[in-house]
């Protein structure tokens, strides 16, 4: 999938799991809701920072903004 259609999809999707609007995510995050709006249909290119500040708006970690569909959260620690 193309990174920008799955940020986008991402974000949309625990947006609307929150129970947020585009203009509601605009006032917590600062983007204007054309340009959340343009994210939601995988048409920016979005900076690491730019996703983290989203996931910020959201309360969620950045990592569920980038995480392909279905994959599950798995750790990556390993004994020592």
């Amino acid at each position: 999938m193309d990174m920008r259609k799955l940020v986008g999809s991402n974000f949309a999707r625990l947006r609307r799991e929150k129970g947020l609007t585009q203009e509601e995510v605009e006032a917590r995050s600062g983007f204007s809701q054309q340009y959340l709006s343009s994210l939601e249909r995988g048409r920016r290119n979005s900076t690491l920072i730019t996703i983290y500040e989203l996931a910020q708006a959201l309360d969620v970690s950045h990592v569920e903004l980038v995480r392909p569909i279905g994959e599950t959260q798995v750790s990556t620690q390993t004994g020592a």
